[in-house]
């Protein structure tokens, strides 16, 4: 069966099968999913750690101009992820997750290029930018890919682990990027270094050392991958959801969960320089993204034994309340819009480490409320004959499964809007106080709409 690289006959949920050889095979595809994974979200959000050491390496951009280009990576792979996901049906996965892989050559170098010259064009780094959302889309496609090669009832975990250790990417770029900018790790090959205030500089090795990472993941998933025939899900089937109302308000859930978490984690290390000043502090903003990985299982389990909509619902509350806690250890403003002394550098990093680690549960709890939802909507209406509830709870599963592809690129969206609106704001008042004004209300929503569609004691539809 692993002899070759195309499998025509693939059913995981027959138990003969599963129980020999398939099991091994799956595993072996989850497991060089990750990697692929981790990577792809290392140079999604690899702006998130280029853009603070811009100006002490020559550029002379605005604060706003920086923070678009936190922004435009999760733009570009929100976007993307609308369409990864029905590519590996088509294509197949090994085939796609080695072209997706070996796409993100491009951004790595580059950045690792352009990063050299402090008169490269601002156009230029925008369409960079643009570029490393190739990376935010592979985590459609990796889900399907992953999600093809397990029994129904082993989907979710399967598809758990391959998220959360792929976001282990982002916490790896913020603490990895720090490091190798203090080293000439590639010698002549890598370029001369920038000279700043604080020693030399070798700002393209923040994207040069992911390119060795790229080419062995790419080389993984060609010659250790599958492909499977016969997976393609209709478009008609897929497009079923978007009638469904809670395709839309789990979107609105996953926004806030997934989006805070990839939105500030591309945002952070911006906004704690411009407000606070503190380079040294840079090297332990990767604490947490690094939280809000390792959680996203923990949210799940916890869902499994308390119901997802009541975990979302209090991940949710957790979330208003550190944003509350950031924005009031915030310095004040002086008139010329420019951060005063004052505010409380430590109470901000604890706020945001309390807002990661509830992003986190959200992110798992919200996910298991999507298959949980849609599969006992189906059971709610099939009839009481076994082999009536059997087929109510494929028709849930394959519904849930269309609502999980569309609420993760909705969700990407929020690695867009979060830096943006953080932008914004600075750049009118000098201070991020509105845009976490913005956010706090945002949270008080997602609060309102866990608690009476799901979580209340006469919900609709409880979860």
């Amino acid at each position: 069966m692993s002899g070759t690289s195309t499998l025509p006959h693939w059913n995981p949920d027959d138990r003969g099968r599963w129980d020999g050889a398939a099991r091994a095979l799956a595993r072996r595809n989850l497991w060089l999913s990750v990697p692929a994974l981790a990577v792809a979200f290392a140079v999604w959000m690899l702006w998130s750690a280029v853009v603070v050491h811009l100006p002490a390496a020559g550029f002379r951009y605005s604060t706003n101009q920086l923070f678009w280009l936190t922004a435009l990576p999760a733009l570009c792979g929100a976007t993307l992820r609308l369409f990864y996901a029905f590519a590996v049906p088509l294509i197949g996965g090994r085939r796609f997750t080695t072209l997706a892989t070996a796409s993100l050559l491009l951004p790595a170098v580059g950045i690792g290029l352009a990063v050299q010259d402090p008169s490269t064009p601002y156009e230029w780094m925008v369409v960079l930018a643009l570029l490393c959302g190739l990376g935010g889309g592979n985590f459609a496609s990796a889900m399907a890919h992953v999600g093809f090669f397990y029994p129904a009832a082993r989907q979710g975990h399967a598809q758990g682990l391959a998220a959360a250790l792929g976001q282990l990417g982002v916490a790896l770029v913020q603490m990895l990027v720090p490091l190798v900018i203090a080293l000439g790790l590639f010698g002549v090959l890598g370029g001369p270094a920038q000279q700043t205030t604080q020693g030399p500089m070798w700002l393209q090795n923040a994207a040069f050392v992911w390119v060795p990472l790229i080419l062995a993941s790419t080389a993984a998933a060609w010659f250790g991958m599958n492909d499977l025939v016969g997976t393609r899900i209709g478009l008609a089937e897929q497009a079923a959801v978007f009638a469904n109302r809670h395709n839309w308000q789990m979107c609105w859930l996953y926004l806030g969960s997934f989006g805070s978490f990839i939105g500030f984690s591309a945002s952070l290390p911006m906004l704690a320089q411009s407000q606070f000043h503190r380079a040294e502090a840079l090297h332990l903003l990767w604490i947490g993204p690094l939280v809000g990985a390792v959680l996203r299982p923990l949210g799940g389990w916890l869902a499994d034994r308390q119901g997802g909509a009541r975990v979302t619902f209090w991940s949710f509350a957790a979330m208003a309340l550190a944003a509350t806690g950031a924005l009031l250890c915030l310095p004040e403003v002086g008139a010329a819009q420019e951060p005063m002394s004052g505010g409380h550098f430590g109470g901000f990093l604890a706020a945001f480490g309390l807002l990661f680690a509830a992003a986190g549960l959200g992110n798992g709890s919200s996910f298991h409320m999507i298959t949980s939802l849609f599969v006992a909507e189906r059971l709610r209406h099939a009839g009481g004959l076994p082999s009536a509830q059997a087929l109510a709870v494929v028709a849930g599963q394959v519904e849930a499964a269309g609502v999980l592809g569309f609420a993760s690129a909705v969700g990407a969206y929020g690695g867009f809007f979060i830096p943006k609106s953080l932008g914004s704001s600075l750049a009118m008042t000098g201070s991020a106080a509105a845009a976490l004004e913005l956010f706090i209300f945002f949270y008080l929503s997602c609060m309102a709409l866990t608690w009476w569609s799901y979580s209340r004691r006469n919900a609709a539809h409880p979860c």
